[in-house]
């Protein structure tokens, strides 16, 4: 039976380059993927899935609604990047193409924002995903587990994309200690 997998990380944990790697290893033998991420995220380019080492693919659908496309009968796999931006409805539609279609759905992404709380999708995923596996990291000060988003920039909004200039991956104890004080979030 197909499942539904929930990987998640903190950012510079390397889920985007895990994705790739299955994706590769899915198509080297032979085998059709389907790459799925918001359409929100163009930060490497509109439809483009791209890892900070350097790695990029082409999603081959981009999500800008609650509603997935039909899966093809011929699909092996359903990958889904920054999963977190996804609406809760997708996340149901993903457990049903696992459960009810008996294609494997693998979703990377982060479990909490720079507040520390919760996205709504990594929340269902949370809830659905017959398997949940943390994708773990350093904390940028020291050698202890990442566990939170440390935002570097000002401002609330929670959807705020971007990379090693605007968040850094940190554990417990330097969450709220290093962060430069001139930024108030």
């Amino acid at each position: 039976m197909a499942k539904l997998y929930f990987r998640y990380g903190t950012v510079c944990s390397a889920k985007t380059l895990n994705l790739l790697a299955v994706a590769h290893n899915y198509e080297a033998q032979g085998k059709h993927v389907i790459v799925m991420k918001p359409k929100l995220d163009t930060r490497f380019g509109e439809g483009v899935v791209a890892s900070r080492a350097g790695l990029s693919a082409k999603a081959h659908v981009l999500l800008d609604s609650a509603k997935l496309p039909p899966i093809a009968s011929d699909t092996s796999c359903v990958l889904v990047d920054e999963a977190q931006f996804l609406w809760p409805e997708a996340i149901d539609h993903l457990h049903a193409v696992a459960h009810s279609d008996g294609v494997p759905v693998i979703c990377y992404g982060l479990r909490t924002d720079f507040r520390r709380q919760l996205f709504a999708a990594s929340k269902r995923l949370l809830e659905l995903a017959d398997s949940i596996e943390e994708v773990k990291t350093t904390c940028y000060y020291c050698n202890r587990k990442a566990t939170f988003n440390q935002r570097l920039v000002p401002g609330e909004a929670q959807v705020a994309l971007g990379g090693d200039d605007v968040y850094r991956p940190v554990c417990a104890e330097h969450y709220p200690k290093e962060r430069d004080a001139r930024y108030d979030c």
